[in-house]
């Protein structure tokens, strides 16, 4: 499967792989030697949790470059006035009579507890290149769906930002 990611999301993953190999894996590294030096390895669990530690880091790093290498990369051009990637949007339920905010983000970023929505879960893919005032169809499955109306889309916060902008 491909991820839709940013330029910001490769360059964070990149940041994450870089950690982890120049600072994290030494420091392992080391680790397993010095456990590896106490002798008996046959109960030595200091040895076999760095030498797991040491695999789970290695896992992450290849884990990361595999997303790099298969991302789709997505770049946004959308008008101010309309939703796209790293607004924040006031969303109106008819239905529960509430009003929500989101904040439109890529898949490895998505967060519900947060309200990130990723721009491949329903909801998103329903706003994304829709205006204030617009009453839009989400469409949960083939058979199930809702309206929900664009009360307010939100400046830009950048890619880097972690809230939601408040309406």
């Amino acid at each position: 499967m491909h991820d839709r990611l940013t330029q910001g999301d490769i360059d964070k993953m990149q940041e994450e792989i870089d950690e982890r190999r120049l600072k994290l894996q030494p420091e392992l590294i080391k680790a397993v030697q010095e456990a590896r030096a106490q002798g008996d390895l046959s109960e030595n669990f200091e040895y076999y949790a760095a030498k797991r530690e040491k695999r789970q880091n290695e896992s992450r790093i290849r884990y990361l470059e595999n997303m790099i290498k298969t991302a789709i990369l997505i770049e946004d051009h959308a008008a101010a006035d309309e939703v796209s990637m790293n607004k924040s949007i006031e969303v109106y339920f008819p239905e529960d009579d509430e009003t929500e905010v989101f904040r439109i983000v890529t898949t490895i970023r998505g967060n519900s507890l947060k309200n990130l929505i990723s721009i491949e879960s329903p909801l998103g893919r329903a706003l994304l290149h829709h205006h204030v005032g617009d009453t839009v169809h989400v469409k949960v499955d083939d058979r199930s769906g809702y309206d929900v109306v664009i009360k307010g889309i939100g400046v830009d916060e950048g890619e880097d930002a972690d809230t939601i902008r408040s309406f």
